[in-house]
This record gives structure tokens, sequence and C-alpha cells, in this order.
């Protein structure tokens, strides 16, 4: 059976704030180890951490270093097996490089997430049909208010925004990483453009 290759790139710079103007964000505890727990359990390869900022860099080295020595691995080995999986990098032409490079001439599909909508996508079931079928595909994160429009533009493609209930649509990107790897990733048989098979929208 074809084991899926799917890489992670949480995004710190280019980003937007709520002005829309391009920025770098500040890297957050919770989101390094969540969305590496979350990366861990549904078989991603590879999490790479985006930020051109040294002493971001040298704060991801010292949580990984806590949870991978000494007393951190010991008290939850767990913490330090998912953190394993986290590259940090200053650019994203250098985390698509990395990928690539392990991939012995092959090239990854890269894909990037809007929480808004845009005209052409990419159905969920496609990608995973795809993943499953044995396509290396690299998905993007963004941070703040979400990727720069130069990141959107230069991916291969894009996925559909997650949906809810109403209007409101402000899900942290951990919430919004653990929701797409499973309908990527996830054991459930199927998924639509929306979600899970059976939807519409």
């Amino acid at each position: 059976m074809i084991r899926p290759r799917l890489d992670l790139a949480l995004v710190h710079y280019p980003v937007l704030n709520r002005r829309g103007e391009a920025i770098g964000s500040a890297l957050t505890n919770l989101d390094l180890h969540d969305i590496a727990r979350a990366a861990r359990t549904f078989g991603v390869c590879s999490y790479w951490v985006v930020t051109p900022f040294a002493e971001q860099q040298h704060m991801v080295e010292e949580i990984i270093g806590h949870w991978q020595e000494g007393y951190g691995a010991q008290a939850n080995p767990d913490r330090g097996e998912a953190l394993s999986l986290v590259r940090i990098c200053s650019s994203l032409a250098e985390a698509i490089a990395g990928m690539n490079a392990s991939l012995n001439g092959g090239k990854a599909t890269v894909v990037a997430t809007c929480a808004r909508c845009r005209r052409e996508t990419l159905p969920y079931r496609d990608m995973r049909s795809r993943l499953w079928q044995g396509e290396p595909f690299l998905l993007l994160l963004g941070t703040g208010w979400g990727l720069a429009p130069e990141i959107l533009d230069g991916a291969d493609a894009v996925l559909p925004p997650i949906v809810g209930v109403g209007s409101y649509n402000h899900l942290s990107v951990r919430s919004a990483t653990a929701i797409l790897l499973d309908r990527l990733m996830g054991s459930a048989a199927g998924c639509s453009d929306n979600g899970y098979a059976g939807t519409k929208q």
C-alpha cells in the first residue's frame, strides 16, 4: 500500500495583518506543539516552520531541545517524537527545495490554504486521491491573517476554505490544520470539496 507523502509548511513570512499589509508574524509555542502532534498523528513526513527571524528560529530549537533531551524527553517522550518532524527554514523556497531534495529527483505539488473563497480551487477529494496514489504534496499554512498574495499566486493550487455555520470564520491555524489533515489523510473514505463524503453546499 502506498504511503502518502505530505509535508506541511507553517509560513510566518510573508503573511498579512488585519489591514492586509504584508508582515512577518511571531511564532507561537502552541502552533509548534499542536501542529506537530497533528502531523505525527496523520502521518505527515516533515513539518517546515518558515521564519526569517533568527531569534524565532532559536526559540524553536530551544523548545525542541527541551522535549528531546533530558527531563522533557523522559517526562513526555510522545511530545519529542512529534517535534522530531519539525524542520526550521528561513524561506518558503528553502522548504520547497528541502522537500524536493528528499524526493530523489521528484517534485512536490505545492498547495496553499486560504480562509477566503477563490475562483479556482483544488477539491479536497482530488488532492486526497492524488496523495493516496503517490503524488507528493507540500501544504502551506498561513499565520497572522493568512498567506500573502504572492504565496497564494505562486502555489500550484489552493484548497477551498473550511466552511462552518454562518459568517464567522476565524479558526486558529492549529484547528484548521487538524481538519485539513483529517480530510486528506484520515481513514474516513472519500471527501467532498467541503468536507466528508455526501456533504454539499
